[in-house]
Protein backbone atom coordinates (compact mmCIF):
# COMPACT_ATOMS: atom_id res chain seq x y z
CA UNK A 1 0.00 0.00 0.00
CA UNK A 2 1.17 3.46 -0.97
CA UNK A 3 2.11 5.57 2.32
CA UNK A 4 1.93 10.04 2.25
CA UNK A 5 3.58 11.58 4.37
CA UNK A 6 1.56 14.97 4.94
CA UNK A 7 2.31 18.22 6.80
CA UNK A 8 5.92 17.96 7.43
CA UNK A 9 9.27 19.73 7.06
CA UNK A 10 11.74 17.67 4.91
CA UNK A 11 15.26 18.12 5.82
CA UNK A 12 17.75 17.97 3.38
CA UNK A 13 21.29 18.43 2.89
CA UNK A 14 20.88 21.60 1.44
CA UNK A 15 18.19 22.62 3.53
CA UNK A 16 14.74 22.28 4.56
CA UNK A 17 11.17 22.88 3.09
CA UNK A 18 7.43 21.56 3.34
CA UNK A 19 6.45 19.15 0.52
CA UNK A 20 4.83 16.28 1.26
CA UNK A 21 5.96 12.91 0.49
CA UNK A 22 4.54 9.36 -0.83
CA UNK A 23 6.52 6.30 -1.11
CA UNK A 24 5.73 3.21 -3.30
CA UNK A 25 6.63 -0.15 -3.67
CA UNK A 26 9.43 0.71 -1.33
CA UNK A 27 10.65 3.69 -2.92
CA UNK A 28 9.94 7.09 -3.15
CA UNK A 29 7.58 7.81 -5.77
CA UNK A 30 6.73 11.51 -5.22
CA UNK A 31 7.44 14.63 -3.49
CA UNK A 32 5.31 17.96 -4.05
CA UNK A 33 3.89 20.76 -2.06
CA UNK A 34 0.87 18.84 -1.74
CA UNK A 35 -0.02 15.54 -3.18
CA UNK A 36 -4.28 14.15 -2.82
CA UNK A 37 -4.39 11.05 -1.22
CA UNK A 38 -6.02 8.14 -3.05
CA UNK A 39 -8.36 5.78 -1.63
CA UNK A 40 -5.49 3.03 -0.91
CA UNK A 41 -3.32 5.53 0.63
CA UNK A 42 -1.95 4.97 3.85
CA UNK A 43 -1.73 8.80 5.91
CA UNK A 44 0.99 9.79 8.02
CA UNK A 45 0.17 13.24 9.72
CA UNK A 46 4.00 14.75 10.21
CA UNK A 47 2.56 18.01 11.28
CA UNK A 48 5.09 19.67 13.28
CA UNK A 49 7.29 16.76 12.60
CA UNK A 50 10.86 16.72 10.35
CA UNK A 51 11.11 13.94 7.47
CA UNK A 52 14.55 12.53 6.76
CA UNK A 53 16.46 10.07 5.27
CA UNK A 54 17.61 7.11 7.08
CA UNK A 55 21.10 7.23 8.68
CA UNK A 56 23.93 6.17 7.18
CA UNK A 57 27.02 4.86 9.66
CA UNK A 58 29.62 4.04 7.60
CA UNK A 59 31.80 2.81 10.21
CA UNK A 60 30.91 -0.05 12.71
CA UNK A 61 31.98 -3.46 13.70
CA UNK A 62 28.89 -5.83 14.51
CA UNK A 63 30.01 -9.88 15.86
CA UNK A 64 33.35 -8.27 16.06
CA UNK A 65 36.11 -10.73 17.27
CA UNK A 66 38.99 -9.24 19.16
CA UNK A 67 40.79 -9.25 22.48
CA UNK A 68 39.89 -13.21 23.20
CA UNK A 69 35.74 -12.21 22.95
CA UNK A 70 33.36 -10.95 20.36
CA UNK A 71 31.42 -7.38 20.58
CA UNK A 72 28.40 -7.64 22.22
CA UNK A 73 25.93 -6.42 19.54
CA UNK A 74 25.38 -8.53 16.33
CA UNK A 75 23.88 -7.66 13.03
CA UNK A 76 20.43 -8.29 14.48
CA UNK A 77 20.69 -6.28 17.77
CA UNK A 78 22.93 -4.08 16.52
CA UNK A 79 20.95 -3.09 13.95
CA UNK A 80 17.83 -2.94 15.82
CA UNK A 81 19.67 -0.24 17.88
CA UNK A 82 20.51 1.36 15.35
CA UNK A 83 17.06 1.89 14.00
CA UNK A 84 15.84 3.25 16.88
CA UNK A 85 18.33 5.68 16.63
CA UNK A 86 17.20 6.75 12.90
CA UNK A 87 19.85 4.70 11.02
CA UNK A 88 18.52 2.42 8.28
CA UNK A 89 22.16 1.76 6.68
CA UNK A 90 25.50 0.68 7.90
CA UNK A 91 28.76 -0.23 6.38
CA UNK A 92 30.60 -3.12 8.52
CA UNK A 93 33.70 -4.52 8.18
CA UNK A 94 35.27 -7.98 6.25
CA UNK A 95 38.49 -8.12 8.24
CA UNK A 96 41.48 -10.61 6.77
CA UNK A 97 42.67 -12.97 9.18
CA UNK A 98 46.60 -14.16 8.07
CA UNK A 99 47.07 -16.13 5.75
CA UNK A 100 43.23 -15.90 4.52
CA UNK A 101 41.94 -14.61 1.13
CA UNK A 102 39.92 -11.89 0.84
CA UNK A 103 37.16 -13.98 -0.27
CA UNK A 104 36.60 -15.45 2.87
CA UNK A 105 36.78 -12.85 5.01
CA UNK A 106 33.81 -11.20 2.74
CA UNK A 107 32.25 -14.51 3.26
CA UNK A 108 32.52 -15.06 6.85
CA UNK A 109 30.85 -11.33 6.88
CA UNK A 110 28.03 -12.04 4.88
CA UNK A 111 27.34 -15.22 7.10
CA UNK A 112 27.51 -13.42 10.14
CA UNK A 113 24.82 -11.12 8.77
CA UNK A 114 22.69 -13.43 7.02
CA UNK A 115 19.12 -14.25 8.40
CA UNK A 116 19.65 -11.31 11.10
CA UNK A 117 20.50 -8.04 9.29
CA UNK A 118 17.47 -5.49 10.37
CA UNK A 119 18.68 -3.12 8.16
CA UNK A 120 20.90 -2.72 4.98
CA UNK A 121 24.35 -3.19 5.03
CA UNK A 122 27.74 -2.76 2.98
CA UNK A 123 30.99 -4.07 3.88
CA UNK A 124 34.39 -2.42 3.49
CA UNK A 125 37.55 -4.83 3.16
CA UNK A 126 40.20 -4.53 6.06
CA UNK A 127 43.52 -5.99 4.64
CA UNK A 128 45.64 -7.50 7.63
CA UNK A 129 48.25 -9.77 5.52
CA UNK A 130 48.99 -8.91 1.70
CA UNK A 131 50.39 -11.63 -0.37
CA UNK A 132 50.33 -12.26 -4.20
CA UNK A 133 47.24 -13.76 -4.45
CA UNK A 134 45.79 -10.58 -2.13
CA UNK A 135 47.59 -8.29 -4.50
CA UNK A 136 45.70 -10.55 -7.67
CA UNK A 137 42.61 -10.18 -5.37
CA UNK A 138 42.28 -6.49 -4.68
CA UNK A 139 40.78 -5.68 -8.41
CA UNK A 140 37.97 -7.92 -8.06
CA UNK A 141 36.57 -6.46 -4.95
CA UNK A 142 34.17 -4.96 -7.09
CA UNK A 143 32.95 -7.86 -8.06
CA UNK A 144 32.00 -8.17 -4.57
CA UNK A 145 30.54 -4.89 -4.28
CA UNK A 146 33.26 -3.73 -2.42
CA UNK A 147 34.73 -0.09 -3.41
CA UNK A 148 36.44 0.50 -0.24
CA UNK A 149 39.84 -1.14 1.91
CA UNK A 150 40.57 -0.33 4.86
CA UNK A 151 44.48 -0.81 6.47
CA UNK A 152 45.16 -0.04 10.03
CA UNK A 153 48.86 1.60 11.00
CA UNK A 154 48.33 0.27 14.43
CA UNK A 155 47.77 -2.91 17.02
CA UNK A 156 51.33 -3.91 16.38
CA UNK A 157 51.16 -7.59 16.25
CA UNK A 158 48.16 -8.29 15.30
CA UNK A 159 46.23 -6.79 12.44
CA UNK A 160 48.60 -3.55 12.29
CA UNK A 161 50.16 -3.22 8.17
CA UNK A 162 53.96 -1.58 7.89
CA UNK A 163 54.08 1.29 5.44
CA UNK A 164 55.16 -0.67 2.63
CA UNK A 165 52.05 -2.61 2.66
CA UNK A 166 49.73 0.64 3.45
CA UNK A 167 51.75 1.55 0.35
CA UNK A 168 51.46 -0.85 -2.32
CA UNK A 169 48.01 -1.51 -1.70
CA UNK A 170 46.66 2.42 -2.48
CA UNK A 171 49.01 2.02 -5.85
CA UNK A 172 46.51 -0.72 -6.32
CA UNK A 173 43.65 1.39 -5.05
CA UNK A 174 44.65 4.26 -7.25
CA UNK A 175 45.01 1.82 -10.53
CA UNK A 176 40.91 0.61 -10.02
CA UNK A 177 39.51 3.36 -8.45
CA UNK A 178 38.74 2.13 -4.96
CA UNK A 179 38.80 4.13 -1.50
CA UNK A 180 41.52 3.15 0.67
CA UNK A 181 40.49 4.19 4.60
CA UNK A 182 43.06 4.41 7.64
CA UNK A 183 43.58 3.44 11.39
CA UNK A 184 45.77 6.43 11.49
CA UNK A 185 47.89 5.95 14.94
CA UNK A 186 51.89 5.54 15.37
CA UNK A 187 51.60 1.79 16.40
CA UNK A 188 55.62 1.31 16.52
CA UNK A 189 55.82 3.81 19.06
CA UNK A 190 52.78 3.21 21.26
CA UNK A 191 53.77 -0.73 21.42
CA UNK A 192 56.88 0.98 23.20
CA UNK A 193 55.16 3.30 25.35
CA UNK A 194 52.62 0.03 26.29
CA UNK A 195 55.54 -2.04 27.39
CA UNK A 196 57.14 0.63 29.18
CA UNK A 197 54.20 2.06 31.50
CA UNK A 198 53.08 -2.06 31.97
CA UNK A 199 56.50 -2.53 32.79
CA UNK A 200 56.74 0.48 35.65
CA UNK A 201 53.18 -1.43 36.90
CA UNK A 202 51.04 1.19 35.39
CA UNK A 203 48.42 -1.00 34.38
CA UNK A 204 44.96 1.24 35.03
CA UNK A 205 42.95 2.05 31.80
CA UNK A 206 44.41 5.92 32.47
CA UNK A 207 47.46 4.75 30.90
CA UNK A 208 45.55 3.49 27.73
CA UNK A 209 45.44 7.37 26.58
CA UNK A 210 48.88 8.26 27.59
CA UNK A 211 50.21 5.02 25.72
CA UNK A 212 48.15 6.53 22.84
CA UNK A 213 49.32 10.36 22.40
CA UNK A 214 47.78 12.69 20.00
CA UNK A 215 50.46 13.39 18.68
CA UNK A 216 51.35 9.84 17.59
CA UNK A 217 47.82 9.65 15.74
CA UNK A 218 48.76 13.15 13.76
CA UNK A 219 51.82 11.83 13.30
CA UNK A 220 50.34 8.57 11.29
CA UNK A 221 47.63 10.67 9.74
CA UNK A 222 50.32 12.83 8.16
CA UNK A 223 52.01 9.89 6.98
CA UNK A 224 49.08 8.37 5.47
CA UNK A 225 48.20 11.53 3.54
CA UNK A 226 52.21 11.96 2.18
CA UNK A 227 51.52 8.30 0.94
CA UNK A 228 48.61 8.79 -0.38
CA UNK A 229 49.77 11.89 -2.34
CA UNK A 230 52.38 10.21 -3.94
CA UNK A 231 50.46 7.03 -5.06
CA UNK A 232 47.60 8.94 -6.23
CA UNK A 233 44.68 7.45 -4.28
CA UNK A 234 41.78 8.50 -2.39
CA UNK A 235 42.10 8.29 1.09
CA UNK A 236 39.25 8.50 3.68
CA UNK A 237 41.20 9.03 7.50
CA UNK A 238 38.73 6.97 9.83
CA UNK A 239 37.93 8.03 13.57
CA UNK A 240 40.09 11.38 13.84
CA UNK A 241 40.09 12.90 17.11
CA UNK A 242 43.09 15.29 17.47
CA UNK A 243 43.52 18.82 16.07
CA UNK A 244 47.32 17.71 15.33
CA UNK A 245 45.36 15.36 12.68
CA UNK A 246 42.37 17.94 11.49
CA UNK A 247 45.07 20.48 10.81
CA UNK A 248 47.25 17.57 8.57
CA UNK A 249 43.74 17.19 6.53
CA UNK A 250 43.11 20.04 5.93
CA UNK A 251 46.70 20.72 5.16
CA UNK A 252 46.47 17.83 2.54
CA UNK A 253 43.51 19.09 1.03
CA UNK A 254 44.82 22.57 0.11
CA UNK A 255 48.09 21.05 -1.61
CA UNK A 256 44.84 19.02 -3.41
CA UNK A 257 45.32 15.60 -2.35
CA UNK A 258 42.31 13.34 -2.79
CA UNK A 259 41.57 12.93 1.18
CA UNK A 260 38.78 12.98 3.45
CA UNK A 261 37.92 12.60 6.99
CA UNK A 262 35.42 11.40 9.61
CA UNK A 263 34.89 11.77 13.19
CA UNK A 264 33.10 9.78 15.42
CA UNK A 265 30.05 10.30 18.47
CA UNK A 266 32.50 9.52 21.07
CA UNK A 267 35.08 12.24 20.49
CA UNK A 268 32.18 15.09 20.58
CA UNK A 269 30.91 14.44 24.02
CA UNK A 270 33.86 12.71 25.92
CA UNK A 271 37.46 13.48 26.84
CA UNK A 272 40.05 11.38 28.20
CA UNK A 273 39.08 12.28 31.72
CA UNK A 274 36.75 9.59 31.51
CA UNK A 275 39.68 6.96 31.86
CA UNK A 276 39.92 7.68 35.34
CA UNK A 277 36.42 7.07 36.79
CA UNK A 278 37.46 4.89 40.09
CA UNK A 279 36.58 0.71 40.63
CA UNK A 280 37.86 0.10 36.93
CA UNK A 281 34.90 1.63 35.85
CA UNK A 282 36.79 4.30 33.56
CA UNK A 283 37.30 0.85 31.34
CA UNK A 284 34.02 1.16 30.00
CA UNK A 285 35.62 4.16 28.01
CA UNK A 286 38.61 2.43 26.64
CA UNK A 287 38.33 3.40 22.72
CA UNK A 288 40.82 3.40 19.88
CA UNK A 289 42.08 6.34 19.46
CA UNK A 290 41.65 7.32 22.66
CA UNK A 291 39.50 10.27 23.78
CA UNK A 292 41.14 13.68 23.84
CA UNK A 293 40.90 16.99 25.18
CA UNK A 294 38.22 19.59 25.25
CA UNK A 295 40.24 21.26 23.19
CA UNK A 296 39.92 19.04 20.75
CA UNK A 297 36.52 18.20 21.31
CA UNK A 298 35.59 21.82 20.60
CA UNK A 299 37.88 21.50 17.01
CA UNK A 300 35.80 18.57 15.80
CA UNK A 301 32.42 19.55 16.08
CA UNK A 302 33.93 22.90 14.67
CA UNK A 303 35.26 20.71 11.68
CA UNK A 304 31.76 19.18 11.36
CA UNK A 305 30.66 22.35 10.95
CA UNK A 306 32.99 23.86 8.52
CA UNK A 307 33.52 20.91 6.10
CA UNK A 308 36.81 20.02 7.00
CA UNK A 309 35.27 16.68 8.57
CA UNK A 310 32.98 15.19 5.53
CA UNK A 311 31.37 12.31 8.10
CA UNK A 312 30.25 11.65 11.34
CA UNK A 313 30.66 7.65 12.31
CA UNK A 314 29.85 5.61 15.77
CA UNK A 315 33.11 3.08 14.99
CA UNK A 316 30.19 1.17 17.51
CA UNK A 317 31.98 -2.00 18.80
CA UNK A 318 30.45 -2.51 22.45
CA UNK A 319 31.46 -4.82 24.70
CA UNK A 320 29.73 -5.89 28.60
CA UNK A 321 31.65 -4.00 31.16
CA UNK A 322 30.56 -7.18 33.64
CA UNK A 323 30.92 -10.38 30.91
CA UNK A 324 29.00 -13.42 29.92
CA UNK A 325 25.41 -11.78 29.69
CA UNK A 326 25.11 -13.34 26.32
CA UNK A 327 26.30 -16.20 27.36
CA UNK A 328 29.23 -16.52 25.41
CA UNK A 329 31.22 -12.97 25.71
CA UNK A 330 33.85 -11.70 28.01
CA UNK A 331 33.88 -8.32 28.10
CA UNK A 332 36.10 -5.10 29.75
CA UNK A 333 36.61 -7.43 32.68
CA UNK A 334 39.25 -9.24 30.05
CA UNK A 335 41.63 -5.72 31.10
CA UNK A 336 41.40 -5.64 34.86
CA UNK A 337 45.36 -6.92 35.43
CA UNK A 338 46.76 -4.55 32.16
CA UNK A 339 45.20 -1.92 30.12
CA UNK A 340 46.56 -3.71 27.32
CA UNK A 341 43.74 -6.14 27.64
CA UNK A 342 40.73 -4.23 27.82
CA UNK A 343 38.82 -4.75 24.44
CA UNK A 344 39.01 -1.34 22.60
CA UNK A 345 35.18 0.01 21.52
CA UNK A 346 32.17 1.69 22.32
CA UNK A 347 28.46 1.48 22.26
CA UNK A 348 27.28 4.77 20.15
CA UNK A 349 25.17 3.51 17.19
CA UNK A 350 21.73 4.12 18.72
CA UNK A 351 22.74 7.75 19.93
CA UNK A 352 24.12 9.48 16.75
CA UNK A 353 21.43 11.09 15.46
CA UNK A 354 19.91 11.94 18.47
CA UNK A 355 23.54 13.57 20.16
CA UNK A 356 24.36 15.40 16.91
CA UNK A 357 21.46 17.52 16.28
CA UNK A 358 22.10 19.56 19.01
CA UNK A 359 25.93 20.49 17.59
CA UNK A 360 24.94 21.13 14.55
CA UNK A 361 21.96 22.54 11.87
CA UNK A 362 20.07 20.84 10.27
CA UNK A 363 21.06 20.61 6.92
CA UNK A 364 24.68 20.14 7.70
CA UNK A 365 22.93 17.10 10.48
CA UNK A 366 21.49 15.53 7.31
CA UNK A 367 24.58 15.78 5.36
CA UNK A 368 27.35 14.88 7.82
CA UNK A 369 24.96 11.85 8.85
CA UNK A 370 22.72 10.62 6.28
CA UNK A 371 23.72 12.06 2.58
CA UNK A 372 28.00 12.89 2.45
CA UNK A 373 28.29 9.25 3.83
CA UNK A 374 26.03 7.89 0.82
CA UNK A 375 27.93 9.76 -1.19
CA UNK A 376 31.81 8.90 -0.42
CA UNK A 377 30.16 5.53 -0.17
CA UNK A 378 29.01 4.65 -3.37
CA UNK A 379 25.66 4.36 -2.07
CA UNK A 380 23.61 8.04 -2.95
CA UNK A 381 21.12 8.49 -4.33
CA UNK A 382 19.38 5.39 -3.31
CA UNK A 383 20.27 5.68 0.45
CA UNK A 384 21.06 9.56 2.47
CA UNK A 385 18.78 10.85 0.22
CA UNK A 386 14.83 12.32 -0.11
CA UNK A 387 14.36 12.23 -4.11
CA UNK A 388 12.39 10.47 -6.25
CA UNK A 389 13.96 7.06 -6.97
CA UNK A 390 15.71 6.44 -3.27
CA UNK A 391 15.03 4.08 -0.91
CA UNK A 392 11.99 4.64 1.26
CA UNK A 393 14.76 4.34 4.11
CA UNK A 394 12.47 7.58 6.43
CA UNK A 395 12.57 8.67 9.20
CA UNK A 396 9.65 11.14 11.38
CA UNK A 397 11.69 12.80 13.64
CA UNK A 398 10.24 15.12 16.51
CA UNK A 399 12.83 18.12 17.05
CA UNK A 400 10.59 18.92 19.68
CA UNK A 401 10.98 15.97 21.98
CA UNK A 402 13.80 15.62 24.65
CA UNK A 403 15.12 13.02 26.92
CA UNK A 404 18.07 11.51 29.00
CA UNK A 405 20.40 9.12 27.68
CA UNK A 406 20.71 5.57 29.93
CA UNK A 407 21.47 2.34 29.20
CA UNK A 408 18.03 1.38 31.22
CA UNK A 409 16.01 2.10 27.89
CA UNK A 410 18.24 1.81 25.24
CA UNK A 411 18.46 -1.07 22.66
CA UNK A 412 21.88 -1.74 22.31
CA UNK A 413 23.37 -5.17 23.95
CA UNK A 414 25.23 -4.16 26.55
CA UNK A 415 25.06 -3.12 30.03
CA UNK A 416 26.19 0.68 30.29
CA UNK A 417 25.99 4.11 28.42
CA UNK A 418 29.24 6.45 27.68
CA UNK A 419 26.84 9.08 27.57
CA UNK A 420 24.50 7.93 30.63
CA UNK A 421 22.54 11.37 31.46
CA UNK A 422 23.31 12.88 28.68
CA UNK A 423 20.29 15.23 26.98
CA UNK A 424 19.09 14.91 23.94
CA UNK A 425 16.86 17.76 21.71
CA UNK A 426 15.32 15.42 19.32
CA UNK A 427 13.91 11.89 19.02
CA UNK A 428 12.84 9.45 15.50
CA UNK A 429 9.11 8.35 16.05
CA UNK A 430 8.73 6.15 13.46
CA UNK A 431 11.43 4.97 11.20
CA UNK A 432 10.96 3.30 7.57
CA UNK A 433 13.48 0.43 5.95
CA UNK A 434 12.50 0.47 2.26
CA UNK A 435 8.69 1.67 2.56
CA UNK A 436 8.30 -0.72 5.36
CA UNK A 437 7.86 0.56 9.35
CA UNK A 438 10.38 -1.01 11.35
CA UNK A 439 10.28 1.41 14.67
CA UNK A 440 7.26 2.98 15.86
CA UNK A 441 7.83 5.06 18.97
CA UNK A 442 9.27 2.37 21.31
CA UNK A 443 8.00 -0.19 19.30
CA UNK A 444 10.17 -2.56 17.12
CA UNK A 445 8.48 -3.69 14.05
CA UNK A 446 10.99 -4.97 12.08
CA UNK A 447 11.82 -8.79 11.49
CA UNK A 448 15.22 -10.31 11.25
CA UNK A 449 17.19 -11.42 7.77
CA UNK A 450 14.68 -8.09 6.62
CA UNK A 451 18.44 -5.95 5.86
CA UNK A 452 19.80 -6.52 2.23
CA UNK A 453 23.91 -6.64 1.05
CA UNK A 454 24.39 -3.68 -0.56
CA UNK A 455 26.37 -3.58 -3.14
CA UNK A 456 28.33 -0.51 -4.07
CA UNK A 457 29.91 1.61 -6.71
CA UNK A 458 32.26 4.17 -6.75
CA UNK A 459 31.76 7.04 -3.99
CA UNK A 460 32.32 10.76 -4.89
CA UNK A 461 35.15 12.96 -3.55
CA UNK A 462 33.35 15.73 -1.27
Amino acid sequence: MPTLFQNGTLITSEGAYRADLLIADGQIAQIAPHIAPTQDTDLVDCTDRWLMPGGVDVHTHFDLPVSGTHASDDFFTGGRAAAFGGTTTHLDFAIQSKGESLRAAYEAWRAKAEGRAVIDYGLHMTITDLNDAVVAEIPHMRDLGITSLKLLMAYKGSVMVDDATLFRVMQIAAAHDLLVMTHCENGDAIAQLQADFIAQGKVAPHYHALSRPAALEAEATTRALSLAEVAGCRLYVVHMTCIGALEALRAARARGVRAMGETCLQYLYLTADALDQPDFEGAKYVCSPPLRTLHDQAALRAALRDGSLQALSTDHCPFWFAGGRDGRSAGKELGRAAFTKIPNGVPAVEERLKLSAALLEAARWVAVNCTQPARIFGLYPRKGALVVGADADLVVWNPQQTGIVSAQTHHMQVDYSIFEGVQYHGLPERVYLRGSLIVEGDQWQGKAGQGIYLERGTGALL
